[in-house]
């Protein structure tokens, strides 16, 4: 029978799902030696959040598809897992639209400093109407800028356009005609979506490319009134040149999910900040999403140790060969 190493709890129906199909073993990822020599005779693993280096993988040489419980994969050494011929598998469309509304979320919190005033009320402060110290600034009408316009670039900017009448510019390797059309979305380069955008968006995978694509000198390119929000991955932004360009007011202020340490340290200068609204990595973080992410994660194990996956696979080289 085939087996499964699961580092990541699963729902029951879920395991059960996967316990049809193969020997399932849950490891606790953090117990690294048990986790690495569960690999070693495995077919298959599940799981997300925890880096898998090819020093874990030395030995395991029955393995054949790993499956992360995530749209991200740079977790991985994905060239690695290519030259053993092990499948990686990943669940991109099932949290497009609850990331997405974590994105709106953000832009709405930062425009309207709901954090912020919901505290403010919350601690007492509340004592007659309130006057421009309270006022935000409007979201319906502005000019989104999204760099990268896939699955949840999209999402958002159909939230967006339909939704709050904004104008919306993108940034993306290849055009988008499909948001173009339905949104009037429009294909500009990066330089022109910082100088003229009132939101700036960010939603790039992390790679060698995108690490720090936001930094000192794009901050400054951007508008005074200008917010950022990155629900991406943290390192695509320039943290300390980030926290500096709030400092000093060079932008309005950001809406942030992912930091380049997670959990953000309890002493980053981030959570002194008044115009910044952080949240814990929740982009995808539903009860029904992460349900149906762990279940297509599964789904997608099972159909690769079959052999049979044709979709939500990274490294299509593998199945090639």
């Amino acid at each position: 029978m085939k087996k499964i190493v699961a580092w990541k709890p699963l729902p029951e129906d879920v395991l059960a799902y996967l316990q049809q199909h193969a020997q399932v073993v849950q490891v606790d990822a953090a117990q690294h030696d048990t986790f690495v020599a569960a690999l070693k005779d495995a077919d298959g693993g599940i799981g997300s959040s925890v880096k898998i280096t090819p020093a874990m993988l030395e030995g395991a040489t029955r393995l054949k598809a790993l499956s992360t419980i995530s749209v991200g994969f740079d977790q991985f050494d994905v060239a690695d897992l290519t030259r053993r011929g092990i499948v990686l598998a990943h669940t991109p469309d099932v949290l497009t639209e609850s990331t997405a509304d974590t994105v709106f979320s953000l832009i709405l919190a930062s425009a309207r400093r709901v954090v912020e005033l919901a505290d403010w009320v919350k601690a007492g402060h509340w004592q007659h109407s309130i006057g421009p110290a309270q006022f935000g600034v409007d979201v319906q009408g502005k000019t989104l800028g999204i760099v990268g316009l896939g699955r949840i670039g999209g999402a958002v900017a159909r939230r967006a356009a339909l939704g709050f009448n904004m104008k919306v510019l993108y940034t993306n390797r290849s055009a988008n005609p499909q948001a173009e059309a339905a949104y009037g979305a429009r294909r500009v380069g990066l330089a022109e979506l910082l100088a003229t955008s009132d939101f700036v968006c960010l939603q790039v995978p992390l790679t060698a490319e995108t690490k720090h694509l936001i930094g000192a000198a794009e901050l400054k390119s951007m508008k005074k009134s200008a917010i950022l929000i990155n629900a991406s991955r943290g390192a695509t932004v320039d943290e300390a040149a980030l926290i500096e360009a709030l400092q000093k007011g060079t932008i309005h202020g950001a809406g942030l999910d992912v930091f380049e340490t997670e959990p953000l340290p309890a002493d980053s200068p981030l959570l002194k900040l008044a115009n910044v609204v952080a949240l814990p990595h929740i982009g995808s973080a539903t009860h029904e999403t992460r349900h149906a992410m762990a279940r297509n994660a599964a789904e997608n194990l099972v159909a690769a140790l079959d052999g049979t996956l044709a979709v939500n696979v990274v490294n299509r080289e593998v199945l090639a060969a």
